[in-house]
């Protein structure tokens, strides 16, 4: 179990050069625990906005990459390495799981934006939701399921929430910042640091929810996990998605999972049966 905050090499990839090693080293990362883990931030973060960073962390080399978007452009997810691996193929396999929280706004703006459409895709904020043992109405966000469930101590979590305030102080117009700033160049490093430390604690929450649904008798939440996501994405892409709707906050309530058990018994018996 990690008692304190992941420490990683940070590495900026601004040029199209510096991007060649790292699609290097992604490919032949294992897949069982995921190897990668990805956070977006920018303005406005979705089709009406932009894409400022991609942070990527590596969990077998402990490596952050956090890579400049508004710099790059189409050539961040278009530069192609021999075996023809660019971070376009990367995001749209379905064989490279990738861990995000909440995929939605992320999907929306690589698609609208970029006309990437991410596949092999793990959501944490849908594995909380499903390992509860109570109301799964309300979706939780990133900061309150690391509060509740990061395996990191006590300390650990008061640097992540300094960090966290430092950064918010600088991009949270609430607090007299400005989103443009993920767009100045070179990064602060205070936004640096806060676009680093959420990505490097996606591996432990995975670990803890991953743990509760491998438990004996989570195939069903599993199994929704899994087409949820794919909703989730599918509806990011459509045209009427409004990524700041109140809606998102939303879950599964009691009706939807009553009827979802109830088509999941029942196929059960049909293969059962051999229908």
């Amino acid at each position: 179990m990690s008692t304190t905050l992941a420490q990683s090499n940070v590495t900026f990839i601004d040029t199209e050069a510096s991007l060649l090693p790292l699609l290097d080293s992604i490919a032949n990362l294992g897949t069982n625990p995921p190897s990668l883990y990805i956070d977006l931030e920018g303005i406005a973060l979705g089709r009406h906005g932009s894409i400022s960073i991609l942070s990527l962390y590596i969990a077998p080399t402990k490596n952050t990459y956090l890579i400049d978007i508004h710099s790059l452009g189409e050539a961040a997810f278009s530069t192609t390495i021999k075996s023809g691996t660019s971070l376009k193929t990367v995001l749209e396999s379905s064989a490279i799981p990738k861990v995000v929280f909440d995929i939605r706004n992320d999907s929306d703006a690589l698609f609208s934006l970029f006309q990437i459409s991410v596949d092999g895709i793990k959501d944490l904020q849908l594995m909380e939701l499903a390992s509860r043992g109570r109301s799964r109405k309300f979706v939780s966000g990133l900061a309150k399921c690391i509060e509740k469930d990061s395996p990191i101590s006590a300390v650990a979590k008061m640097e992540w929430r300094a960090t966290k305030e430092r950064g918010c102080q600088l991009f949270a117009p609430e607090k007299g910042g400005s989103y443009e700033v993920f767009n100045e160049r070179p990064l602060k490093p205070e936004i640096m640091q806060y676009c680093k430390q959420d990505v490097e604690l996606l591996p432990g929450l995975y670990g803890v929810y991953n743990a509760k649904l491998r438990k004996r008798g989570q195939a069903f939440w599993r199994v929704q996990i899994r087409e949820t996501t794919k909703d989730r994405i599918k509806q990011s892409q459509s045209p009427s998605y409004d990524g700041q709707s109140n809606s998102k906050a939303f879950g599964w309530d009691d009706d939807f999972i009553d009827s979802a058990i109830e088509s999941w018994n029942d196929d059960i018996m049909m293969e059962a049966m051999g229908g």
